[in-house]
């Protein structure tokens, strides 16, 4: 016997086969995913925040990486937080991750809202929390945050190297790693704007100054001559290479638009912040100088696009779980 479908039913059975072969995780994410049960999460998070800046001004910039090098790997599920467990390696151990801190903050959140409302708040979704507040606590502008994530009961160490964006990629590589996540170029120039606070490594621009394309001696020419000797002094060639540096030499724990001005003098400090606006015939130099002529408008696409990196491969419904311990599996 055969079953002939109305032209409506074809339609509705190619939805639903749609949305299960995408997925519609994103679509479960709200920004009142905690309204009823756990309604004081954002300011519980704030205020372990506010204690937290008092002793490490730079606690923002870290927690804002970290959700950045949680989502890059397998999407928004807290795995960067495991450590090393039976069948679990940590993604911590991993180079890109050595120098991502702020661990012991969002320990202190998950421990704070296990008290208020337990088994309730994910780590995934702290990390979203914990950044937005963070921009804000900066100076920066904030955005609904999308919640309702679980937590990852696996890790995936192989998967950081070739997924996390690194200081030492060329242009395309970055560019191919938010496209691999789906973000576009407006997200990559946005995103890279979290780099108008926090600090970095000499060891993560030195060859600028010193070997710049492998040769001895050589300086990258799109480096501010000025700024490069200045950098030279913080830095020096046979320097141990752990000094830390500003990232934005004019406002360094503000979170405005300066990044973009000092991309635009030749003055962003790390060669993949800079290839943003000194790649010609690159789009993203004419988003570079929509954000450096208009704070606003790099503020809304900031919030958009951490929104949009938010939204990748996120755990919902029954997948995963909500962690009691941001460290470990349940």
């Amino acid at each position: 016997m055969k079953i002939f479908m109305t032209s409506s039913f074809q339609f509705i059975a190619a939805t639903l086969f749609l949305a299960a072969a995408f997925g519609v995780s994103n679509a479960q994410l709200s920004a009142t995913f905690y309204a009823n049960t756990c309604p004081n999460v954002s300011s519980v998070v704030r205020g372990i925040l506010e204690q937290a800046q008092q002793n490490d001004v730079r606690i923002g910039a870290k927690l804002i990486r970290l959700h950045f090098h949680d989502c890059f790997v397998d999407g928004c599920d807290a795995s960067i937080l495991l450590d090393n467990a039976n069948g679990i390696e940590s993604e911590k151990d991993e180079p890109a991750n050595s120098s991502v801190d702020g661990y012991g903050v969002v320990d202190d959140i998950k421990a704070a809202l296990e008290n208020v409302c337990p088994g309730v708040v994910s780590c995934a979704d702290i990390l979203a929390i914990a950044a937005q507040i963070s921009v804000s606590l900066g100076g920066g502008q904030a955005w609904e945050v999308q919640m309702g994530r679980r937590d990852s009961r696996t890790a995936n160490k192989g998967a950081v190297g070739s997924s996390i964006p690194s200081p030492f990629d060329t242009f395309d590589i970055v560019r191919s790693k938010f496209t691999d996540v789906g973000l576009d170029s407006t997200d990559l120039v946005a995103l890279s704007g979290a780099h108008t606070i926090g600090r970095a490594r000499c060891l993560t621009f030195t060859r600028r100054l010193y070997s710049f394309n492998n040769v001895t001696g050589n300086t990258d020419p799109s480096l501010d001559p000025t700024y490069a000797e200045t950098l030279r002094q913080t830095c020096p060639e046979n320097g141990s290479g752990t000094t830390l540096t500003d990232l934005d030499p004019s406002t360094p724990d503000g979170f405005d638009n300066n990044y973009f001005t000092n991309l635009q003098n030749n003055r962003g400090l790390l060669q993949s912040d800079q290839d943003l606006f000194s790649t010609s015939g690159s789009d993203t130099v004419a988003i570079v100088n929509r954000f450096g002529n208009s704070q606003s408008d790099f503020f809304d696409s900031f919030g958009q696009s951490m929104i949009n990196m938010g939204n990748i491969s996120p755990l919902t419904g029954n997948n995963g779980e909500i962690r009691a311990d941001c460290k470990r599996i349940n």
